[in-house]
């Protein structure tokens, strides 16, 4: 399955192609909401976007003119709350991957805001778009020296607590830092020494969150891309441009539900991931939030002059 194609015209008027797919990921490549709402959402009004294949380092077009449901991707998704009623105004359904992580003491996301803020915005998107549509994500959980398997659990308890009554659903992965060189480089050069998972600590984590979900929240639990099967312990894998979701959201869209019916998984992703086809329209090295253990950033310092360059040329087509 592909996306339809379109002839359009870009901001200079030359008519080009571009890709004109129902469902936009914003995005696993960088925080979009946080620190380019203003402008994704000019562009949802232009009509389309300038995206950069990260391995070609091809630009191509992308068209909102199909468009029926964004999924946006975030760590904080407070400047997002705002622009909601014009994706509502638009016939446009969404939903929010809500990375609420508690790393604070450990300073491994240093330029987020506080979790007691974040918490409170996560209530406040949940008010704006109802429970289901704001799924809270923990990813990655990371073992280093000042954080063990009971440390991860406690963070994820005390979140869990005051997100009562606002999530259904947690979703996790384990970080897998060997597979990402940079990530290795990264916290090595910012003195974090950290320890890989193995089966063993994966199957004990799991086990004991699933003890305290069962006791506590009852939340639906689910990994991101993970290979392991750990549906012993009532966990399972997580599809984050997930059909049953988006149908729930939109079930008077007949249009998308069609597409919902027939959809299959995105080849284009990793081989454990179970999302359906999408289009991210994100760049990699453009997120200012300086996470250690970030796979999108080469590093800190680039993506910040990245960031930098795209708020001095607010009106550009592109994040890059």
């Amino acid at each position: 399955m592909k996306h339809q194609t379109i002839s359009m015209h870009d901001d200079s008027g030359t008519e080009v192609t571009a890709q004109a797919p129902l469902i936009i990921s914003a995005s696993r490549a960088t925080d979009i909401p946080a620190f380019y709402a203003d402008w994704f959402f000019r562009r949802l009004e232009k009509g389309h976007v300038r995206w950069r294949n990260p391995f070609s380092g091809q630009d191509s077009y992308v068209s909102f003119g199909n468009t029926r449901f964004i999924v946006f991707w975030s760590k904080n998704p407070a400047p997002l709350l705002p622009y909601l009623p014009m994706i509502k105004e638009r016939g446009i359904g969404c939903y929010i991957h809500f990375t609420l992580n508690d790393y604070e003491a450990e300073g491994l996301e240093p330029n987020v805001p506080p979790l007691s803020q974040r918490i409170e915005t996560f209530r406040r998107a949940v008010e704006a778009l109802g429970r289901g549509a704001v799924v809270w994500r923990f990813d990655p959980l990371i073992l280093i020296d000042k954080i063990n398997i009971d440390t991860l659990l406690e963070k994820i308890a005390h979140i869990a607590n005051a997100l009562t009554g606002y999530t259904e659903k947690l979703v996790f992965s384990f970080a897998d830092i060997e597979s990402y060189k940079k990530v290795s480089r990264n916290l090595r050069q910012s003195g974090i020494n950290y320890r890989e998972w193995d089966e063993e600590s994966m199957r004990e984590s799991a086990a004991r969150l699933s003890t305290l979900n069962r006791n506590n929240w009852n939340l639906e639990l689910a990994t991101c891309a993970e290979r392991i099967d750990l549906s012993e312990y009532g966990i399972g894998h997580n599809r984050c441009i997930d059909p049953e979701l988006i149908s729930r959201l939109a079930p008077d869209d007949e249009i998308l539900q069609n597409f919902l019916y027939n959809a299959k998984t995105d080849t284009g992703q990793r081989k454990a991931c179970g999302c359906i086809l999408s289009k991210d329209i994100g760049a990699y090295n453009t997120c200012p939030h300086g996470c250690l253990y970030c796979y999108a950033n080469t590093s800190s310092a680039s993506a910040l002059s990245n960031y930098k360059k795209s708020i001095a040329n607010p009106l550009t087509d592109s994040i890059i």
